[in-house]
C-alpha cells in the first residue's frame, strides 16, 4: 500500500469548498457519500458531514500555510490532525477478500477513517516531497489546492483549465499594457512635434 496516495484524500476533501465558483459540494449526505467512496459502502450522518467540514477547513490551513511559506504552521495544524485521527493499522482478510492493510480500524466514525487517511497521506507528500509542494491555484480567484509532483516543482495552477485562464489573462494583460504604451508614445510624439512648430512659428515672427 503506497501511504502517499492517500494525500489525494486530503486534495479532494479541501476542493469540495470551490471559492471560484461560490460553491460547496459538501453539505448533504448524499455528497459526503460521493467523497467518502474510496472507503467503500457506508452510512453517514449530518454529524459526519459537519465533522468532514471541520477536518476540510484545517486541511485547507495546512495547505495555505505552507504556500504562504509558513511550515511551521502547517506542521502544527498536520500534527494535531494526526494526533485526533490516528491510524490504526490492522491486516485483515473481511468477507472474503485477500490480506490487506486497513489504515484505520476501530475509528469511531467514517469521518474519523477519512480524515486519518488524509492526514497521515498529507503528511507523507509533505516529508518526502518537502511542504513547498503542497500547493494553492495561482490563477485568481481560484484557491482550488493541488500537490506538485512534477519534476522541477513547476506546478502553479490546480487544473489545466485554470493554466489557459491564467495565460489568456495575462496575454490580454501585456496586449493592453503595450497598447497604453503605444498610445503614450505617440502622444509625446504629437506633443513633441507640436512644440517644434510652435517654435519654429516664434523664430519666424521675430525674424519680421
Amino acid at each position: 500500500m503506497e501511504l502517499a496516495s492517500y494525500a489525494d484524500r486530503a486534495v479532494s476533501l479541501v476542493n469540495t469548498a470551490d471559492p471560484y465558483r461560490h460553491r460547496d459540494t459538501l453539505t448533504t449526505c448524499e455528497q459526503a457519500k460521493e467523497l467518502l467512496a474510496p472507503e467503500g459502502r457506508c452510512r453517514v450522518t449530518n454529524a459526519d458531514v459537519a465533522e468532514l467540514r471541520a477536518i476540510r477547513d484545517r486541511l485547507r490551513e495546512v495547505f495555505d500555510a505552507a504556500e504562504s511559506g509558513r511550515v511551521p504552521r502547517a506542521v502544527q495544524v498536520l500534527n494535531s490532525l494526526m494526533k485526533q485521527y490516528p491510524i490504526r493499522p490492522v491486516v485483515t482478510d473481511h468477507d472474503g477478500a485477500s490480506w490487506h492493510l486497513h489504515l484505520a480500524e476501530g475509528a469511531p466514525t467514517i469521518a474519523a477513517v477519512y480524515g486519518a487517511k488524509a492526514a497521515m497521506g498529507l503528511a507523507v507528500q509533505a516529508t518526502e516531497l518537502g511542504f513547498d509542494r503542497l500547493g494553492v491555484c495561482q490563477a485568481a480567484p481560484c484557491r482550488e489546492v493541488f500537490i506538485d509532483t512534477s519534476t522541477n516543482r513547476s506546478r502553479r495552477y490546480c487544473s489545466d483549465r485554470c493554466a489557459t485562464r491564467a495565460n489568456v489573462a495575462a496575454y490580454r494583460a501585456r496586449r493592453k499594457e503595450q497598447a497604453r504604451a503605444a498610445a503614450a508614445s505617440e502622444a509625446a510624439q504629437d506633443g513633441a512635434a507640436e512644440a517644434a512648430g510652435t517654435k519654429v512659428m516664434a523664430g519666424a515672427a521675430n525674424a519680421r
